[in-house]
């Protein structure tokens, strides 16, 4: 099984926050849409006839592309690829304000069932902070919209640790989210990444940098108040009521086949690695002229080893010392997280290692301590 993720480079508006690969002028989406089709036609081997289970517009805002150009992409790719049988899952990213009514109706004609709101806070002051195109009565409207359509599959985006989010107002974000029943949530603690609006507002003393200790606390109130809800911690910043995890993301996590189309889309195919020009010209370009304009990794063990421990210990599956052993790094590994074992912030059930609560405020860290070296050569 396989999944298949497509890159819509276009926004309405630049979110402060945001380092992704996206355009604000919709003047050549029509040429984009285009050139997305022909990649969709040139990579149709890419994933040597494994089915797809999972399909996901990304972005950028997906919810900009019309019916029309849904209707289009969609066409390609049942008509070049297979799709496993049973239930796919389709996800569409939304922007609130791009969720009326009318369009709700129109997405529910199309193949999509679960859609992924960015309404990232239900306070004004924090969607003024982040430069976002919705106010707070259209996240809540969206998402009730949605629910009303019957879409039965919501996730949601929302992000903890802004100067202007206090600890009462993330509770407040949280408890709407609940109240709503929502399937799943994505939080995202705010990075200040650099090249955005917020990293020169930071560093012009015009907006404050997020502080770690109070983003901290605002991930143990997240922890706290999911498990209290039923939702499951599946992944560092995801949460799931039972039986409604991200099953397109959860495959990035486990290690499975992905193409992604559009402009700065990786693929994955389980040896090598490779991504798009990340210019909606230079790809438009490209594939105008029926090519690719492509870089590629082919990756060594130490580096399929490396990406292994990096997502397998941010997730409730973990790390298997059997897959571990496989990739030749069993001794290593064994090794290097004794002290993480000791501290309490991992834990072992037979051949498989996660992090505890405390650990996971130090995914990161404890990944990098336990990555391995490229020999010289």
């Amino acid at each position: 099984m396989a999944g298949l993720y497509l890159h819509i480079p276009f926004c309405k508006q630049a979110c402060h926050y945001c380092n992704f690969h996206f355009s604000t002028s919709l003047k050549n989406k029509d040429a984009v849409v285009a050139a997305l089709l022909q990649e969709l036609r040139l990579q149709k081997d890419y994933l040597s006839g494994e089915p797809l289970e999972t399909i996901y517009f990304g972005g950028g805002t997906p919810s900009l592309l019309s019916q029309h150009d849904l209707d289009l992409v969609f066409n390609e790719i049942f008509k070049r690829y297979p799709v496993a049988s049973g239930s796919l899952e389709v996800t569409l990213e939304a922007n609130p304000d791009d969720l009326t009514a009318l369009k709700i109706n129109e997405l529910r004609t199309t193949p999509i069932n679960r859609l992924s709101i960015g309404v990232q806070s239900f306070s004004e002051a924090d969607l003024r902070f982040m430069h976002r195109a919705h106010d707070a009565t259209e996240a809540l409207a969206s998402i009730q919209q949605a629910q009303q359509a019957g879409f039965e599959n919501l996730t949601i985006d929302l992000i903890y640790g802004s100067p202007t989010t206090s600890h009462e107002q993330w509770v407040s974000n949280l408890k709407q989210a609940f109240a709503l029943n929502i399937q799943h949530l994505s939080c995202y603690c705010l990075t200040v990444e650099p090249k955005t609006a917020l990293a020169h507002q930071v560093k012009k003393g015009v907006a404050q940098p997020v502080d770690d200790e109070h983003a901290a606390q605002q991930f143990e109130l997240l922890m706290d108040m999911t498990a209290h809800a039923g939702y499951e911690h599946y992944e560092i910043s995801n949460f799931a009521l039972p039986g409604w995890h991200s099953r397109h993301n959860s495959s990035y996590w486990q290690g499975k086949k992905y193409l992604g189309v559009g402009p700065s889309a990786h693929s994955f195919n389980g040896t090598s690695r490779q991504w798009n020009v990340s210019n909606n010209a230079s790809y438009v370009r490209a594939l105008d002229g029926g090519a690719l304009d492509i870089g590629l990794e082919v990756l060594t063990p130490t580096q399929r080893y490396n990406e292994y421990v990096m997502t397998g210990l941010r997730t409730k599956w973990g790390c298997s010392l059997l897959k571990i052993k496989d990739l030749g790094f069993e001794a290593a590994f064994a090794e290097g997280v004794k002290p993480f074992l000791e501290d309490g912030s991992a834990e072992r059930q037979g051949d498989v290692f996660r992090l505890t609560r405390s650990g996971r405020f130090l995914a990161d860290g404890i990944a990098a301590a336990l990555f391995a070296e490229e020999e010289a050569g």
